[in-house]
């Protein structure tokens, strides 16, 4: 193995998804300037995400069905005048 390749802040970070309020701990070399109390009573630097495995719709089962078929109506309604 290469010798000084890694950082040296690498270290145990929480990270805290800000949409859902779920947290877990991980390992990271993020530059942050809070940090927070974790499950063992140790204080750990915090990361705040925007989206997560917690939230995202492919992780959760959640995802959004577009409905295509009234869209391509719609257009269809729209620019029909022009095909004429």
């Amino acid at each position: 193995m290469k010798k000084d390749i890694h950082p040296a802040s690498y270290r145990l970070v929480v990270f805290k998804d800000i949409s859902t309020d779920d947290s877990f701990l991980g390992k990271s070399c993020a530059a942050t300037k809070e940090t927070t109390t974790w499950e063992d009573g140790k204080e750990y630097p915090l990361v705040k995400m925007e989206i997560s495995s917690f939230s995202h719709p492919y992780f959760t089962g959640q995802i959004k069905l577009v409905d295509t078929a009234g869209r391509i109506d719609k257009f269809n309604k729209r620019f029909s005048k022009f095909a004429k």
